[in-house]
């Protein structure tokens, strides 16, 4: 049987940072235990803490958006973990023009639920499945 796993932001920031480095070492090698124990196990980053993980590298690390979007694409991709609502997150990850990530993350955890974002906000609502009120 395979095992899924959703990581919370203190593990997905600590991937992405490297810091604290006691922390990032351990959180490694937690990772590393778990894949060996459990070859077959998923790890997934819900948009949640892909978007705290978002704010916390610029607020408290000091990195710019692209390169914080960059390197939640890196870690993404590593095989380490995977973003939960798949391909589409990659997509709002990259998008350098309209609305920011968060919404572009809040308007895809509502796709992938089927359902429509209704918003206030003019550069959100020209997202697909995103309607202005």
């Amino acid at each position: 049987m395979t095992h899924r796993y959703g990581i919370d932001t203190s593990v997905f920031v600590r991937l992405l940072t490297g810091e604290p480095e006691a922390e990032y070492q351990k959180t490694v090698k937690a990772f590393e235990h778990r894949m060996e124990v459990e070859p077959k196990a998923e790890f997934f980053a819900s948009n949640q803490v892909i978007g705290e993980a978002y704010m916390a590298l610029q607020h408290h690390f000091g990195i710019a958006k692209a390169d914080a979007k960059a390197a939640m694409c890196d870690v993404l991709t590593s095989g380490l973990c995977s973003p939960q609502n798949g391909s589409s997150v990659f997509d709002a990850l990259r998008a350098d023009k309209g609305c920011d990530l968060l919404d572009r993350l809040i308007a895809d955890d509502y796709a992938a639920h089927n359902m429509k974002t209704l918003t206030n906000d003019t550069k959100m609502s020209r997202l697909t499945n995103a309607e202005k009120l």
